[in-house]
């Protein structure tokens, strides 16, 4: 495994243990306040889908063997610019952002942030995230199946949490 291996790896998987734990004690937060998860949530698939994705858009580079370019660069940019725009959301939605659909009794939309222009800018920037990494990996043969599969997941996410946010 080369060094842009090595760095790819931990530019995609520190964050997400980072965000893991930080999601993890909006978890107890919300549920301490009331939050109960909903009937029909694709979390479980989620959880392992998440990183799996981006285990296969590496794989593929790093099986490849692309060194630095252009494409690569541009793949970072992307990238970077979806995790800009997460933690916007995340720093939005405060404690009420966690990886599973927990909405306190009571609760509205969110409207600040760049919740004020798009309905789910988390997802949007997910989907970034994956297409980000699929160009800076080269990944012209997992990169689209892999994104798809992902936005599919995340499409059937927003029904669960628009209707836990109804009900909420």
């Amino acid at each position: 495994m080369g060094l842009g291996n090595v760095l790819g790896f931990a530019l995609i998987f520190v964050p997400m243990l980072a965000e893991a734990m930080v999601s993890a004690r909006h978890d107890r937060a919300l549920r301490a306040l009331g939050a109960a998860e909903p009937d029909g949530d694709v979390y479980k698939v989620m959880q392992v889908a998440y990183p799996g994705c981006f285990l296969l858009l590496l794989a593929e580079g790093a099986l490849r063997g692309g060194g630095w370019n252009g494409v690569t660069a541009a793949g970072l940019a992307i990238f970077a610019a979806a995790k800009a725009l997460k933690y916007w959301a995340i720093a939005s939605l405060g404690v009420r952002w966690t990886f599973r659909v927990l909405v306190p009794p009571g609760s509205t939309a969110v409207r600040s942030g760049p919740y004020r222009w798009i309905a789910h800018p988390n997802y949007v920037a997910v989907a970034g995230e994956l297409i980000g990494t699929a160009i800076a990996t080269q990944a012209v043969i997992t990169g689209v199946p892999v994104t798809v599969a992902f936005v599919y997941l995340m499409w059937r996410r927003v029904g669960v949490e628009e209707k836990a946010l109804a009900q909420g």
